[in-house]
């Protein structure tokens, strides 16, 4: 029994990083842009604190003391780094900055689907779970004819299959089956 236990603990601890680590990863390398909703804690500092900003649409978040800080295109770690070195330069002495993603940008559903539109997007999002959150397929929705529309690119990927994985901004079309 204990083996069994010394067995499963060690498969276990090989086996979680590999599932977390690219999560992680894929988080810390998020570039932030415009729609989504940031958190900006200074520490010690309530009155510079946001619980809630939102990007503008030319990638700035209004500050207190700083006015607009351009933002879009940087991880959340650089947006930390940004305030903190702009809140040196005459403000603070020993700024200690965090910034969280509170919520991404939308992805976009369109074609034959039963509810097109816009929904939240949410790590690991993938097609089908954006068909899905779409309503599913109409009775005219082909699986074979979906492209997707890369926001950070502005490609037309023209053959994904169910699996593929969605950014945030994407655009997942639909299209007719002909029968």
């Amino acid at each position: 029994m204990c083996k069994l236990r010394s067995f499963l603990c060690m498969v276990f601890l090989l086996v979680i990083p590999g599932v977390f680590g690219p999560i992680a990863d894929a988080a810390d390398q998020y570039r932030i842009a415009a729609g989504d909703l940031l958190s900006v804690d200074v520490f010690d500092e309530p009155d510079l604190s946001l619980a809630e900003v939102r990007v503008t649409a030319d990638g700035t978040i209004p500050f207190p003391l700083l006015e607009q800080v351009k933002v879009a295109g940087l991880t959340a770690e650089e947006v930390s780094a940004r305030i903190k070195t702009l809140l040196l330069d005459g403000y603070l002495k020993k700024p200690r900055v965090t910034v969280s993603i509170i919520k991404y940008r939308y992805i976009y559903v369109t074609g034959e689907v039963k509810n097109p539109g816009a929904y939240n997007y949410v790590d690991g999002l993938t097609v089908e779970k954006a068909v899905a959150l779409a309503g599913g397929f109409t009775v005219r929705g082909s699986e074979d004819k979906i492209t997707l529309v890369r926001e950070s690119t502005s490609d037309v990927v023209k053959s994904v299959n169910k699996t593929s994985p969605i950014s945030p901004g994407d655009i997942v079309r639909v299209g007719e089956a002909f029968f």
